[in-house]
């Protein structure tokens, strides 16, 4: 098994990069979240995990051993392979996967392409204690959970003093924060949510 690949960057996209080592050119699939954090790289140091099968060797990689070990967790579930795990690491950070996983939140698993309900549940009753053993400590995903939730009620707090109404205000927040990158900024929430009303 190949642990990772540390070279040149040679072509890259949203959903694979090519790393040369010793001259060899490796072709590696890297969620949204791996793409990001490679922007504007040369070299890298890319964690892998590889995936055989009868008709083909797939090379999955990622920025960071956490989503790397994510990804291990992700596909061990019954009815999630590499690419809708990949998927899954495209709609959300490592951080946010974790968050979801330990608060059971079946939605955040549903919004993805390709997770139906069913197996929404199942990644929660499979990966909750597992991941919770992963997670750095808990009060880290609680306190990533409190950021998100004051930057939801300080955006609200905004738009209401801007003369919107709560109730349409919280529903146009939730489908910014559902549809817009992780980690949004205060000022991005709220200009998402101004577009909307326009």
């Amino acid at each position: 098994m190949i642990g990772y690949l540390k070279g040149e960057l040679t072509h890259k996209t949203p959903t694979f990069v090519y790393i040369e080592v010793a001259g060899v050119g490796y072709h590696v699939n890297i969620s949204l979240n791996s793409f990001s954090d490679l922007e504007g790289a040369t070299q890298a140091k890319v964690f892998t995990h590889m995936i055989v099968k009868e008709d083909s060797d797939t090379i999955f990689g990622f920025s960071t051993m956490e989503e790397r070990d994510l990804f291990v967790l992700l596909i061990s579930v019954k009815g999630v392979g590499g690419n809708t795990a990949r998927v899954i690491l495209s709609y959300m950070s490592p951080k946010e996967v974790k968050r979801a996983i330990m608060h059971d939140n079946v939605a955040a698993f549903k919004n993805v392409k390709g997770i139906g309900p069913k197996t929404a549940k199942q990644i929660l009753l499979d990966l909750k204690d597992k991941v919770t053993k992963l997670a750095d400590n808990a009060v880290d995903l609680e306190i990533v959970g409190e950021n998100s939730h004051n930057i939801r009620d300080e955006a609200a707090s905004a738009l209401q003093a801007l003369g919107f109404q709560k109730t349409i205000v919280e529903k146009k927040i939730a489908q910014v924060l559902q549809s817009g990158e992780p980690g949004m900024e205060l000022e991005q929430i709220i200009k998402e949510v101004l577009k909307q009303f326009s």
